[in-house]
C-alpha cells in the first residue's frame, strides 16, 4: 500500500486502494505522505468523513509517523487539522452576538438551579455561559475554540457561540478579526505539510475555486467508501416554512413594511404548497414550485433593501450593523436555495418529504457528483482513495465512476505515466488484503429457508430465529436492521424471549453511551441501524455473532435514488446494480466487517435474507463482503456459537 501512495504521489496516476481492516491503513499512506515532505514535497491534504478518524490520527497515527520520519530523515514535517466554520467558536457571536432570544435564555443562568428546577431554557442559558467562559480561556490560551475540546453541551447551546459560514463578517469588518479563531485555524493550515480536514470541506473547496484549502501536491480521501455520499450532501440544500418565517422575523427590522409581509407571507405560501405537494420528487410546475418562485422574489427583494445601504464594504460593524449584514447574509441563503429549487435543473433532485414535529420541507441534491470530483479534484492533481471497502462485485470500476472515473482510464498500477489530458484521469486499483484467515475465523450463514423480507413488520419466523441466534452465542450480538422500526421489533422479541440476558436498541439512550455498556459486558447486545453498520468497532468476545435482518437496499422510495437509478437506466445501463446494489454491496461489507477486528476473533456473519442465495444478484453481493465460510444451514450456525460458548467456559 505504501508503495502505491508513494508512486501516486510521485507519477500522478491516481490510485483506489482497499485496504481490509487490520492492515494499518493510515501508517500505509502517512509513511509515503511524510516521506515525500521531509524530501522537500509540497503540502499533501488528507480528508476523512468522519471526526473519530481525524481524532485518531491527529491523537495517535500521525504523532507516531512523525516521530519515525523525524528518526530516519532528521526532518519533521508539520501537520494540522482543519474543520468547518460551525466547528470553532465565533467571538464576535460570544462577545457581541446577543439577540433577544439568546438574552432570554441567559436569564437566571444557573446550571445547578436550572437542572433542579427542570427549566430547559435556564439550563440552556448556563450552557451558553459556561461556553462562553470556556471560549475566553481558549484564546488566552492561544488555542482554537474548537468544538471537540469544549465542556459537555448541547447542539442547542453550540449554535449560541458558532456562527454559519454565510453570516460570518470577514475579518475586515469583524471587530474581533485579528482574534478570529476560524481564521487561526486557517493559519495553522497554511503553515502545515500535512494538513488532515474532512469529506465535505474537500467538495466545498471543490465547489468555490479552490478558496477554502490552501495549495497542495496531492490528497488523501480515506474512508472514501462515504466520499459521494459526503459529497452530495456538501451539495445538497434543504428549505422549510418554519426557515423562511425566522429568517424573515429577524430581518423585519431593516425591512420596509410590505417586504416584510411578503418575505413571512412566502413563508405561508410554502407551507400550503408543500401540503399541496406529493412526498415525492418534483420534476415539473405545480403549487411548491410556484412557492418557491414566491419564496425566491421576496428574499431577492429583502436582499436588495439588506444590502442597499449600511456601513461601506471594508467598515468594521457592531451592534445593529452586524446584525444587519448576518441577517442579509442569512435571507440570501434563502433566496440561493429557492431559485435552485424553482428552476427544477435536471442535473439536480428536489423532493418534499414529513417530519414527525416540524411537517414538510423541501430538499434539493445534484443527481450526480462525478463531474465536479473528475474535474475539480481529480483533474488538478494526484489523488488516493482508500478504504477497508472499495470494491463492489469484485472490482473498483462502480466507485471509479461514481467520483468521475471511467474504466476506459484505468491502467495496470500506480507506476504508469499517461502522457497528454488523459493522463489527468488515470487511476488504478488495488487490492492489498487483509492480515485476518476470514475462511478459519468467520462463518457467513444466510437464512435461505426463511420468508423474503416483507415491508410491513418481520416475520415470526424471522424473529424466532434471531431469539435462536442470541441464545446460542450466550448475547455478545451486534444486531444491523434495516429500519429502526425492525430494530425495535427484534429487541422486544428477544428480551420477551430471553429475560436472562440484556438487549440494548438504539433510542434507549445516546448511541455512545449503549456502546460503552455494549463494549463493558460481553454478554449484552446491541441492535440498532445504519450508523452501527459503518461506525462501531469491537474486537473480542463483545461481539461474536452480527445479524443483519435483510440486504441494505436504499429504500425504494427514495428519491434520490430513484433519480439516479432512472439516470443510469437512460444511459443504457443497469440503475438497479449500479445504484442499488452497489449501495447494498458496500453497506454489506461494511457490516459483516464489524466481525473479525483482530486476529483472534471468531464468531458468525447471520445473513437472514433468503436473496443472498436465491437473486440473480446475490453472487455480486457475496463478493464484496469478506469471504467467509458460508452456509445455509442454520444447525451449523447454532452449533459454532455454542462451542464459542463452551470454549469460554
Amino acid at each position: 500500500m505504501a508503495d502505491a501512495v508513494a508512486a501516486t504521489i510521485e507519477s500522478g496516476t491516481h490510485s483506489l486502494i482497499q485496504a481490509g481492516t487490520g492492515t494499518g491503513k493510515s501508517l500505509g499512506y502517512l509513511t509515503p505522505a511524510l516521506a515525500h515532505l521531509a524530501n522537500g514535497g509540497d503540502r499533501i491534504v488528507v480528508a476523512t468523513a468522519t471526526l473519530a478518524l481525524q481524532a485518531q490520527l491527529a491523537t495517535k497515527d500521525i504523532p507516531a509517523a512523525l516521530d519515525a520520519v523525524e528518526a530516519v530523515t532528521g526532518t519533521r514535517p508539520v501537520a494540522a487539522i482543519l474543520k468547518g466554520r460551525t466547528n470553532y467558536a465565533c467571538l464576535h457571536k460570544v462577545r457581541d452576538g446577543s439577540t433577544d432570544d439568546q438574552q432570554a435564555l441567559l436569564a437566571g443562568a444557573d446550571l445547578a438551579a436550572a437542572t433542579r428546577r427542570a427549566d430547559p431554557t435556564s439550563a440552556l442559558g448556563a450552557e451558553v455561559v459556561m461556553l462562553r467562559e470556556w471560549v475566553e480561556e481558549q484564546v488566552a490560551d492561544k488555542q482554537l475554540g474548537d468544538r471537540d475540546d469544549a465542556p459537555a453541551h448541547t447542539p442547542a447551546a453550540w449554535q449560541q457561540v458558532s456562527i454559519p459560514v454565510r453570516e460570518c463578517l470577514g475579518t475586515q469588518r469583524c471587530p474581533y478579526g485579528t482574534e478570529c479563531l476560524v481564521e487561526a485555524s486557517r493559519e495553522r493550515a497554511r503553515a502545515a505539510d500535512l494538513l488532515v480536514t474532512n469529506h465535505a470541506l474537500l467538495a466545498i473547496n471543490a465547489m468555490h475555486g479552490g478558496t477554502v484549502l490552501p495549495e497542495h501536491d496531492a490528497i488523501i480521501v480515506d474512508e472514501a467508501h462515504d466520499l459521494v455520499s459526503r459529497v452530495t450532501g456538501a451539495a445538497s440544500a434543504e428549505l422549510s416554512p418554519q426557515v423562511v418565517e425566522r429568517v424573515g422575523r429577524r430581518a423585519l427590522p431593516w425591512l420596509t413594511d410590505d417586504t416584510g409581509v411578503d418575505l413571512l407571507e412566502a413563508g405561508d405560501i410554502l407551507a400550503r404548497g408543500l401540503e399541496e405537494s406529493e412526498l415525492a420528487r418534483i420534476t415539473e410546475d405545480g403549487p411548491v414550485v410556484d412557492a418557491f418562485r414566491s419564496v425566491r422574489d421576496a428574499a431577492r427583494k429583502a436582499v436588495s433593501e439588506l444590502t442597499g445601504k449600511g456601513a461601506a464594504d471594508g467598515a468594521t460593524v457592531r451592534g445593529d450593523d452586524a446584525e444587519k449584514s448576518q441577517s442579509a447574509a442569512a435571507v440570501k441563503e434563502v433566496f440561493d436555495i429557492a431559485e435552485r429549487m424553482a428552476a427544477l435543473n435536471t442535473q439536480d433532485v428536489i423532493w418534499v418529504s414529513e417530519r414527525e414535529r416540524f411537517g414538510r420541507w423541501a430538499h434539493v441534491a445534484p443527481l450526480s457528483v462525478a463531474g465536479l470530483m473528475r474535474e475539480k479534484v481529480f483533474g488538478e492533481r494526484p489523488t488516493v482513495l482508500t478504504s477497508a471497502t472499495m470494491t463492489v462485485g469484485g472490482n473498483f470500476e462502480n466507485i471509479a465512476a461514481s467520483v468521475g472515473l471511467s474504466r476506459k482510464e484505468q491502467v495496470a498500477d500506480a507506476t504508469q505515466v499517461v502522457d497528454g489530458d488523459e493522463g489527468r484521469w488515470a487511476w488504478a486499483g488495488l487490492d492489498v488484503g487483509s492480515p485476518f484467515d476470514y475462511p478459519k475465523q468467520g462463518i457467513l450463514y444466510v437464512g435461505a429457508d426463511l420468508p423474503k423480507p416483507q415491508r410491513d413488520g418481520m416475520a415470526a419466523e424471522l424473529l424466532a430465529e434471531i431469539a435462536e441466534l442470541v441464545w446460542a452465542a450466550g448475547g455478545r450480538t451486534l444486531g444491523l436492521f434495516a429500519s429502526q422500526r425492525n430494530a425495535v421489533e427484534a429487541a422486544n422479541h428477544v428480551r420477551e424471549q430471553l429475560p436472562q440476558l440484556k438487549i440494548l436498541c438504539q433510542g434507549d439512550a445516546q448511541l455512545s453511551e449503549l456502546t460503552s455498556q455494549f463494549v463493558a459486558d460481553p454478554q449484552t447486545s446491541l441492535f440498532g441501524t445504519l450508523s452501527l453498520w459503518q461506525g462501531i468497532d469491537v474486537p473480542g468476545d463483545t461481539c461474536e455473532l452480527v445479524i443483519m435482518d435483510k440486504i441494505p437496499f436504499p429504500r425504494p422510495d427514495d428519491p434520490l435514488m430513484q433519480a439516479r437509478q432512472q439516470a443510469v437506466a437512460q444511459a443504457g445501463g443497469n440503475g438497479f446494480m449500479s445504484v442499488a446494489a452497489a449501495h447494498a454491496g458496500l453497506l454489506l461489507a461494511q457490516g459483516s466487517g464489524r466481525l473479525i477486528r483482530r486476529a483472534t476473533d471468531r464468531g458468525v456473519i447471520a445473513v437472514l435474507d433468503p436473496r443472498l442465495v436465491t437473486a440473480r444478484y446475490g453472487s455480486y453481493l457475496r463478493s464484496s463482503m469478506p469471504n467467509y465460510w458460508m452456509t445455509t444451514d442454520r444447525e451449523v450456525a447454532v452449533q459454532a456459537l455454542r462451542r464459542l460458548q463452551e470454549a469460554r467456559d
